[in-house]
Order: C-alpha cells, then sequence, then structure tokens
C-alpha cells in the first residue's frame, strides 16, 4: 500500500515538472507581440503633401509636417526640432532663430485627436548651391526623445548677373552710326534691337587715301562735287540663316553706293576676331574655305547696290554669341582716286546643348499602390553652354505625375534628379516611366528630352496583412526567440536528469527499506507460530 501511494507522488511530481517544462515554453513563445510592439513607432512625422520642397535664393517658403500618435496613448508636451547641424554645409537656410522648435501640446488617442500638423517658415541662403539636402527632424514627448526622421529638400542657386558689356568689336554694332543699324535680311534679325544673340552691323565713315583732285586741304572733298563716294552695307545673310559651332555657312553681304557716282575697283577684306587663350588654340573665329579672304567687286552703279558672297567655317569650340566681323573697303572715284571705308558686322553662333543621363537608381523597384519609390539620377553637362531652368518631370499611366526642378547647370557641371514616385494603379508588371527634362537656352528658347525607366505598382496589403508580416520580421531582427527557446530546453533538459537520477536512488533506498521490513515482519510472524 506504502509502495502504491509513493508511486502516486513520484507520478504526480513528475507530472508538475512537465506542465513547468510547457509553461516555460509557452512564455517564451509570447514574448514575441511584447518585442513587437516595444519596437514599433510610437509616433511619427510626415510632409503634408509628401513632396521634396525646392527653394531659391533669397525666397521664403512654408513647410508642413504631419505629427501621429500611434502608442495608443496619450502623449503630452510633444515638440518638433530642425536639427540646424554645426556648419553651413547641414543647413541651408538663413538661421534667424537660436531655436525653431514648435510645441503641438497633447496628441490624444482618437482620430481627431492623434494628429496635429505644423509649419516651418524657412528662407534659403543667397550662397547656397543647386544641390539636395538632407535635414533631420526630431519629436520629443514630456521631454524625452520619442522618434527621429530625415526629409529632402532642393535648393537652387541665386541666377548669375549677365554682364551688359561686351568686348571692343562688338560694341561697334550699337555705338556708330544707329540709324544704319540692322540685320541680315535673311536670317530674320530685329533690326531696332540688337542683344546677346543678335546679329548686325555698322558702317564707317569714307575717306580718301590718296590725293584729291579738287577743293579741300583735309581731303574731305573731291570729283569737283565736294563729296566723297561712300559705300555702306545695308545687311547681311546666312546659309544656314542659324550659324552653329563647327559648321560651314555661307555669307551674304548687301552694298549700296550712297553717292551720285560711280565707284570701281573694289576690294574687299574681312577679318575676324582671334579666338583661344594660347597659341595653339589661338586662331579666328571664322575661317575662309578658300582660304582667302578677300574679295572683289568690279563697279556699284550710283545709287546702286550690289552683294559680294564668301564660304566660311565657324571653329567648333566657339561659345554661344555674336561675333563681330571687320569689313574693309577700298575703292575708286570716277577721277581714279582712291577710296577707303569700313564696315562691321556681328554674326551670332549657336552652340548645340550635349548633356548625358547617368543610369537610373530606383529604390524599390516594386512599390505597393499609394506608396513611394525614390528615383535618382545625375545630369552631366558635356556641352559649351549653360543650361537654364532645368526641370525634370516624370508621367506614366501607373504613377502620379511628379516635377523636380533642378536649376541651372553650368557647362562641365553635374545636376542631381532625385524624385518620389507615388503609385497610383496597379501595373501588369514593371510599367513604363518617362522622364522629360527640359531647358532654356540664353535667349529663352525650351528644349525637350526624354529618358525612360520601368517601375511596378503592386496591389496595396491590407493592414491585417502587414501586421501578420512586420511582427515576425522586427521581432527575429530585435529578440533571439529561437536560440532562448533552445537554452530554456536544455537547461530543463539537464533539470529533469537529475530529478530523476535523485527520484530513482531515493526509489531504490525505500525499496531496500521495504524488503528489510517484509524479512522482520515474516520472521516475527515464524517466531509466533
Amino acid at each position: 500500500m506504502q509502495r502504491a501511494i509513493k508511486k502516486e507522488a513520484g507520478d504526480n511530481y513528475l507530472k508538475r515538472i512537465v506542465v513547468a517544462f510547457l509553461a516555460v515554453i509557452m512564455m517564451t513563445t509570447m514574448l514575441r507581440p511584447q518585442i513587437v510592439q516595444a519596437a514599433s513607432a510610437g509616433i511619427t512625422i510626415d510632409s503634408k503633401d509628401n513632396k521634396v520642397p525646392t527653394y531659391k535664393a533669397g525666397e521664403k517658403k512654408t513647410w508642413t509636417f504631419t505629427v501621429t500618435n500611434h502608442s495608443g496613448n496619450p502623449m503630452n508636451n510633444v515638440t518638433v526640432t530642425p536639427d540646424l547641424g554645426d556648419n553651413n554645409d547641414v543647413w541651408p537656410f538663413k538661421t534667424e532663430m537660436q531655436s525653431y522648435q514648435k510645441n503641438l501640446g497633447t496628441l490624444g488617442t482618437s482620430e481627431n485627436e492623434k494628429s496635429k500638423d505644423v509649419s516651418f517658415d524657412f528662407t534659403q541662403r543667397e550662397d547656397v548651391p543647386t544641390s539636395r539636402y538632407t535635414l533631420k527632424f526630431k519629436i520629443a514627448a514630456d521631454g524625452q526623445e520619442e522618434a527621429e526622421k530625415q526629409f529632402y529638400v532642393n535648393t537652387t542657386a541665386k541666377p548669375e548677373q549677365k554682364s551688359d558689356n561686351k568686348n571692343n568689336k562688338d560694341d561697334k554694332n550699337t555705338d556708330n552710326n544707329v540709324d544704319n543699324n540692322g540685320k541680315g535680311a535673311d536670317s530674320g534679325y530685329d533690326a531696332s534691337y540688337q542683344s546677346l544673340d543678335a546679329g548686325g552691323y555698322s558702317n564707317g565713315d569714307a575717306v580718301y587715301s590718296g590725293g584729291v583732285s579738287d577743293g579741300g586741304s583735309d581731303g574731305s572733298a573731291a570729283s569737283g562735287n565736294g563729296s566723297v563716294p561712300r559705300v555702306i552695307v545695308t545687311g547681311f545673310s546666312t546659309d544656314p540663316a542659324e550659324v552653329r559651332a563647327g559648321s560651314n555657312f555661307k555669307l551674304t553681304i548687301h552694298l549700296k553706293n550712297t553717292s551720285k557716282m560711280k565707284v570701281s575697283n573694289m576690294l574687299f577684306d574681312l577679318a575676324a576676331p582671334t579666338e583661344g587663350s594660347d597659341e595653339q588654340s589661338t586662331s579666328p573665329a571664322f575661317l575662309p574655305s578658300s582660304g582667302a579672304s578677300s574679295i572683289y567687286l568690279d563697279s556699284i552703279a550710283p545709287n546702286g547696290t550690289a552683294d559680294i558672297s564668301i564660304e566660311l567655317n565657324a571653329k567648333a569650340d566657339l561659345l554661344q554669341k555674336p561675333y563681330s566681323m571687320d569689313l574693309s573697303m577700298k575703292y575708286e572715284d570716277p577721277n581714279a582716286t582712291q577710296v577707303e571705308g569700313s564696315s562691321s558686322i556681328s554674326i551670332p553662333v549657336k552652340q548645340d546643348a550635349r548633356f548625358e543621363f547617368s543610369d537610373f537608381e530606383i529604390s524599390p523597384q516594386s512599390i505597393a499602390v499609394g506608396e513611394e519609390a525614390n528615383v535618382m539620377c545625375n545630369l552631366y553637362n558635356l556641352g559649351r553652354i549653360k543650361l537654364y531652368n532645368v526641370k525634370a518631370t516624370f508621367e506614366g499611366k501607373n504613377i502620379k505625375k511628379s516635377e523636380v526642378f533642378i536649376g541651372n547647370v553650368e557647362s562641365g557641371a553635374t545636376g542631381s534628379i532625385d524624385a518620389m514616385l507615388e503609385g497610383k494603379k496597379v501595373s501588369d508588371g514593371p510599367s513604363k516611366v518617362t522622364m522629360t527634362l527640359s531647358y532654356e537656352d540664353e535667349s529663352g528658347n525650351i528644349s525637350k528630352t526624354t529618358k525612360d525607366l520601368t517601375l511596378e505598382v503592386t496591389e496595396k496589403m491590407d493592414d491585417e496583412a502587414v501586421a501578420a508580416d512586420v511582427p515576425e520580421e522586427e521581432t527575429q531582427k530585435s529578440f533571439p526567440v529561437i536560440p532562448v527557446v533552445i537554452v530554456v530546453l536544455v537547461i530543463a533538459a539537464v533539470a529533469a536528469v537529475v530529478i530523476l537520477k535523485k527520484r530513482k536512488k531515493k526509489q531504490l533506498a525505500e525499496r531496500e527499506e521495504e524488503e528489510l521490513l517484509d524479512e522482520l515482519e515474516r520472521s516475527s510472524e515464524d517466531e509466533h507460530q
């Protein structure tokens, strides 16, 4: 009987060990949701319109954020503080206050109370280049830091001031003989105004270079009528109408004899300005295709007109601007007296824009509807002209239209294109997104080019699916569940072995004691018999 009772007690003891072991495993498993809860963000801050703001030099702009309480408990004394950094390389705005901290008060738990907007007024510094900055904003509640997030902001450098001064040769186009200023008739030029990219001409005075036949000791009269025959330039044209650097063109100059006498034996010589910084590169901006810059014309009748033409080549490394050419004239009046005159023409030269794009960096390659992907690439200006007001527009049937302003890109410089693309509609696999790059030249003419990329837009996951996926991932990263379970199992097994050995030893001792008692009982019974 005693043996049965003791056996039952031992079995119950073993059952208690197993139950305790199972309880340990269950408690370890239950740690997972607690860890996930601790790892989840209690409060968040987001840019209200989800756009990367673009600032200009000296421009004051309001930037609005939305702060949301996700903790499930009220949060008091919530503050938002931008990190100004330690130097100007971190903070692109004017530092007008010691602290830009904003206090939002209390964020509750209801839908109407858990979110609040906060706005900051920033003014971009004048010395900031066209670039992208990463700014840090911190959120605190009751004096304890709760969250931190980084945001992008695009800056635009201060536009360069265009000089109103031209070189000495270009000044001739506006300073001399304003009444006769004009432009090539076939080139579409406006004769009333000359800008940096305008062409034109001006005429000098005609003078005798030889002896005089009659009157005036200063050589200002001749031919018996007291006048000097004068030949002027009335215009010019180029074929093609737009002269581009590195190309050949035909220059035709229109002449008129303004006097009442015939001029003859006319010799014209064209001299283009030299361009270059050293002896090896210095050469005339325009070179005659035939190698000769002189043109001969037999005669021009009184009040008559005539044209002279020459084939020229524009150097490939010319900047986009007008280049002045001096035209010297020598001719004779009816008395064979030599007369000299001069004129100047200004020929605009165009440079073709040349640039390349780097490969797109897309992160992530696939997004759900409502989510965003970051798209980045570089623009390399390989040409000799500056690109003005560069802008990139991203369009596709599965995304929301997005625009990014890059600003001005100097010759030889690099522009950064950084955009956030939001999924709008589910795509059938990777879908095409077209980036359209637009820019202006010095005249304000707009040009465009395109580059394509692919982006996949998937169905948006519901909250339950997201909640089911996130805990496992976060738990695996934040708490080593499996190693803990293994350690617990090992400890429990060792404890069970030790307990069983002690139990077995105790049972053996009890069994020997019982056998001894049985023998004594039998001996006692034999004696009584």
